[in-house]
């Protein structure tokens, strides 16, 4: 077993740079609203669908246009709309964005730049990852404006969700996901540890399937980012332990 580490923005080399962003995708999956069976009303972080292209449904696209909370039954429609477009076993909880990011950018980025837990990053970052054997990075155009009519060349890059926090870092008072809508009340542990049997052995950038917000790399991924100076991410490495039934397997976190 590989040694994985969590990653986060470098603010102090963020603020250096003094970029600012201000955006959204395009299109959306509503959150939920009173869930049938645990009475929960809302929507996720950490699933973001940049590849997803909503203007192949024609006018039923207007339907994802407005963040709002659904009844279960009218999500799960709306959903089954979308699992055609989007990635094999993409996680669409309520909530999950799609399509590009839209808004303005300013100023300068360094080669990874951050939207909160969305990673952007440089087109040549990208092919430079490629280029030295990262696996199944993927990244899709923002439809950020520069200035007026000069689109910004920052990529969004596409993470699947696999990998889950271990059982031994989530509390006994919190419950398992809800069996009908996957609510889960996990707050991020202080000391994050990874469950080893499921973690993923083809992958070497990804987020937590039980924790969304957290990007997860390996360490062929941040030789690769040494390898281009790549600049604008932190890292902490994470423990790596032997599975046992994990609570939050069913879906993500993320609050």
């Amino acid at each position: 077993m590989g040694r994985f580490f969590w990653l986060q923005e470098d603010e102090g080399v963020a603020a250096s740079y003094g970029g600012t962003l201000n955006a959204g995708h395009r299109w959306g999956l509503p959150g939920l609203l009173n869930c049938p069976s645990c009475s929960k009303t809302w929507a996720g972080s950490g699933s973001y669908f940049p590849g997803v292209n909503l203007m192949a449904l024609g006018d039923a696209e207007r339907e994802f246009r407005k963040a709002r909370p659904e009844p279960l039954a009218e999500f799960l429609r709306l959903r089954e709309l979308v699992v055609p477009l989007a990635p094999p076993r993409a996680a669409l909880q309520p909530g999950s964005r799609l399509g590009p990011l839209v808004g303005k950018c300013r100023g300068r980025f360094p080669d990874f730049a951050w939207l909160g837990d969305i990673l952007l990053a440089q087109p040549h970052v990208i092919g430079g990852l490629q280029e030295r054997g990262v696996r199944e990075v993927e990244a899709f155009p923002t439809a950020l404006l520069a200035r007026p009519g000069a689109q910004s060349d920052l990529l969004e890059v596409q993470l699947a969700h696999h990998g889950q926090l271990h059982a031994d870092c989530i509390p006994e008072s919190v419950a398992p996901p809800c069996k009908a809508c996957g609510w889960f009340g996990l707050r991020r542990p202080d000391e994050p540890v990874l469950d080893a049997s499921t973690l993923p052995s083809g992958l070497d950038l990804f987020r937590l399937g039980n924790f969304e917000t957290m990007v997860i790399c390996t360490e062929r991924f941040l030789d690769a980012v040494s390898s281009i100076e790549g600049d604008g991410l932190t890292w902490r490495e994470l423990p790596v332990r032997a599975g046992r039934v994990n609570p939050g397997a069913a879906r993500g976190g993320g609050e």
